[in-house]
């Protein structure tokens, strides 16, 4: 009489990971991934990039995301979000939701400043998760391929704003994000992000130091420079993402980026969204560190 074999038990949560690790090693030495145009590799991004990204979104910041199924599964869309923080921790943390929780598990094709671009590793590191510069032709072609992606508009202005400001939204620039959805017919998605001004409150600038460093600021904070690497530790604030109703921009006909008060408008809606989505998060938030 024969007995039926064991059970195999389910590899564990370390065995799946050590499995994709030897997986992803081998790829990479057959060159069995791709890279598009723009430098973007979802294989090094997906395997070496994100994962890091996991506990601080989950365990230290305990990130909630709200509206995530107004940012399509497919197709072009772009998603603005207010800018601030001191260090841009915001965009990451913005990229790493739409990755891991939206449904269809989406890139965010991000728009940098060129100061990232042009720093060492960091540049390097910026394209090779999917990362390009901020300008309208780059934006456009991304839109055009159906491609999801984030703009941060305030740029330095709002990630470097003292701390006394914090969720006062900075000017958006010309509107150069709306020309480009409009050129390109794709949605435009507000998106508004509560708990990143707390994580390194900006209480100063040495503005001689970010001369010789060609930083936009030098940032001082209650535990910065005064604590050395540990004041670069971000504080814990609970974080909300809300990402908002789309903006339609296929309804103004074909040369409506021509039109510069419509962008202007078009400009100042998404601008007054977000802010006001702000202050209501605000008001609905008992603690910064508990939310």
């Amino acid at each position: 009489m024969s007995t039926a074999p064991a059970p195999t038990a389910p590899p564990s949560d370390w065995e799946r990971r050590l499995a994709d690790l030897l997986a992803f090693a081998r790829r990479r030495v057959r060159g069995d991934y791709e890279v598009d145009e723009f430098g973007f590799d979802p294989d090094l991004t997906d395997h070496l990039l994100l994962p890091p990204l996991r506990p601080l979104y989950e365990k230290w910041f305990r990130v909630e995301t709200i509206g995530l199924h107004n940012v399509p599964a497919e197709g072009g869309a772009l998603i603005v979000a207010n800018h601030s923080g001191t260090l841009p921790l915001d965009a990451t943390m913005t990229a790493y939701a739409v990755r891991a929780e939206h449904p269809a598990h989406r890139h965010l094709r991000m728009l940098g400043a060129d100061l990232v671009f042009k720093t060492p590793v960091l540049g390097a590191l910026a394209r090779k998760s999917g990362q390009t510069l901020a300008c309208n032709p780059d934006a456009e072609r991304l839109l055009r391929s159906g491609e999801l992606v984030g703009v941060w508009p305030e740029g330095f202005k709002g990630i470097g704003k003292p701390f006394k400001d914090r969720y006062k939204l900075q000017r958006f620039g010309r509107g150069g994000f709306v020309s480009a959805a409009l050129d390109t017919g794709v949605p435009i998605i507000p998106c508004s992000i509560v708990g990143a001004e707390e994580i390194y409150p900006k209480i100063g600038d040495v503005k001689a130091l970010a001369r010789l460093f060609g930083l936009p600021y030098f940032p001082i904070t209650p535990f910065f420079p005064l604590l050395g690497p540990l004041g670069a530790i971000p504080l814990p604030s609970k974080w909300y993402i809300e990402f908002g109703e789309p903006i339609r921009t296929d309804v103004h006909g074909e040369h409506a980026a021509d039109d510069p008060m419509l962008v202007f408008n078009l400009t100042d809606q998404v601008r007054e969204t977000i802010q006001q989505t702000l202050y209501r998060l605000l008001t609905q938030r008992r603690n910064v560190f508990l939310g």
